[in-house]
């Protein structure tokens, strides 16, 4: 299992520290900008999701263009 986690910074370090003491658990440390992207990644998955489902309607890429 995955988690993603959003630590304030203050605290980060002695989360970090606490988890590396658990053989179990492998902990790894994103960027900012990493984080952001898997955020990003897991939304339109979502949209996706939503729309093969019929709940959404998304614009197609020959609109997305024309707007361009």
């Amino acid at each position: 299992m995955k988690i993603l986690l959003d630590i304030s910074d203050n605290k980060a370090v002695f989360f970090m520290e606490v988890l590396r003491n658990f053989s179990f658990v492998k902990a790894t440390h994103l960027t900012e900008n990493k984080a952001e992207l898997l955020k990003d990644l897991k939304e339109a998955t979502e949209e996706i999701k939503l729309a093969k489902q019929g709940k959404i309607k998304i614009q197609s890429a020959k609109d997305f263009l024309n707007e361009l």
